[in-house]
């Protein structure tokens, strides 16, 4: 069974596993040198144009699994010798250009940027801005607006390719959702990991002696789940030296109780559980800032409910998101989550330790509700403030669900003009929500109707009864 979407998580899973196993036998010295030469043995290369090169690149993600670049605050980051192979044009003419004598291209373009040349049309790319009318007047569709799957992956805007054709990422626009890192064909642009700091954390527990280890999961990883069941998940997680595993459900319910008040005393607010569409609003609608949730996500919240009943706890959460990456070391945070692990990263964790989940027991999860657990999918967090507003008389709830930066854009720049009707806005910056976030090991369909099942089969229906268990909210 095939366990990632792409051969380019394959590669990255591969050297994860391999620092992993290294960290936890103290052999990282010779790292760099030996995994890439296990990766690319040789003589002949199979990813790149020599061996030489192609073990080059390995030893960049190999940095990347150690960390990355500790002066760059991002968390994405371009491996610049692995982003070398896609075309830099923007738009050019095909074969299927006929030599027609309209040339209605040319007539169309408001820079002159089209010449004919032996009766076809060439684009002059220092002129051509891109806006595509030549596309549209073209009778055999023979005009091609070709950008790297980066750029257009990028909805912020924030990737530019330089002079040397080298991707580039501008930290003021990143809004570190991560979409350029699943979409580049090459894995040129790659998540920071911080697996070295999370087996630190581990080890230096002295199997929760010294001081307990909690995970933190999301509710999306029951459709990560390609080998065992979600509940053998959890024990898997378990058998890496984690004390407990928490649902961050259960955060997403207190959050869900919280911002409910929040709305009642502000009237008109955004969503603060996807940390790209927080910084999306902070940088492109800085007027919208005041509209923004104070409530903390269902990963802080978690964590602190954690660490009220366990000063001591160290917690590091587990899901799909490289923005959450972002997240935790955000001051505003509090130092709540002291790491994170990708479901990437948690693959290669498992494989790492040799654990077999199809052959672990199960252990059941039940902290949180049946809305708390669809937080991970779009319109999730509209349907759970939509139930709770019945129960707190909260009359005027008018809520839009926005999945993905697109729609996002559109219903912010009508709240800006006063143009929407709309009073509760849940953005989310990955379209489908938390479930399609980059760091996921698949993406598939699949994965709503898995967590709409994993969200019925939660014991408690409400998020007050939830609550009640923890002693939160309404008693």
């Amino acid at each position: 069974m095939k366990v990632f979407d792409t051969n380019v998580q394959l590669l990255k899973y591969t050297v994860l596993k391999e620092i992993i196993k290294r960290a936890y036998n103290n052999t990282l010295d010779d790292a760099y040198i030996d995994i890439a030469k296990a990766i690319s043995p040789g003589p002949k290369a199979k990813l790149r144009c020599c061996i030489y090169k192609e073990r080059a690149v390995t030893q960049e993600r190999i940095k990347m699994a150690m960390g990355g670049d500790t002066n760059n605050p991002n968390v994405i980051e371009v491996i610049d010798i692995a982003c070398d192979e896609c075309p830099v044009d923007g738009l050019f003419v095909s074969p299927a250009c006929r030599g027609c004598i309209v040339h209605a291209c040319q007539e169309v373009c408001p820079r002159d940027a089209i010449d004919i040349f032996d009766r076809k049309a060439v684009i002059n790319q220092d002129k051509c801005i891109e806006c595509g009318k030549c596309i549209k007047a073209c009778p055999y569709s023979a005009i091609i607006a070709q950008r790297r799957p980066c750029v257009k992956s990028c909805k912020v805007k924030a990737i530019s390719i330089d002079e040397n054709k080298k991707a580039v990422i501008d930290n003021d626009k990143c809004i570190q959702c991560g979409a350029c890192v699943y979409q580049c064909p090459f894995g040129a642009i790659a998540d920071k990991s911080y697996v070295l700091d999370i087996v630190d954390i581990l080890k230096k527990s002295e199997n929760n002696t010294a001081y307990k280890v909690y995970a933190v999961v999301a509710p999306a990883i029951v459709s990560q789940c390609r080998y065992g069941r979600p509940s053998q998940i959890v024990t898997a997680i378990k058998k890496l030296g984690f004390y407990e595993v928490v649902e961050a459900a259960l955060g997403a319910d207190i959050t869900l109780h919280k911002e409910a008040e929040e709305f009642k005393e502000k009237g008109l607010m955004t969503t603060s559980c996807c940390p790209s569409f927080v910084m999306y609003i902070e940088k492109n609608f800085p007027t919208l800032q005041k509209h923004i949730s104070h409530t903390p996500s269902p990963m802080i919240e978690t964590a602190r409910l954690i660490k009220r009943n366990d000063p001591t706890a160290k917690v590091i959460f587990i899901g799909p998101c490289s923005s959450k990456k972002a997240e935790f070391r955000m001051e505003k945070t509090g130092g709540a989550i002291d790491c994170v692990m990708s479901f990437e990263e948690l693959q290669a964790f498992v494989d790492s330790f040799d654990i077999d989940t199809a052959q672990c027991e199960d252990t059941q999860l039940d902290n949180a509700s049946f809305y708390g657990r669809i937080f991970a999918k779009s319109g999730g967090i509209a349907r759970g403030i939509s139930d709770l507003a019945e129960e707190m008389d909260i009359d005027n709830l008018k809520p839009l669900v926005m999945n993905g930066i697109d729609e996002c854009k559109v219903a912010l720049l009508k709240l800006r003009a006063n143009r929407i009707d709309a009073n509760f806005f849940e953005g989310m910056a990955c379209e489908g929500g938390f479930i399609n976030g980059a760091l996921c090991i698949t993406h598939m369909n699949q994965n709503v109707v898995d967590v709409e099942k994993y969200a019925n089969e939660a014991q408690e229906k409400t998020i007050h009864n939830s609550l009640k268990l923890y002693n939160i909210g309404k008693s």
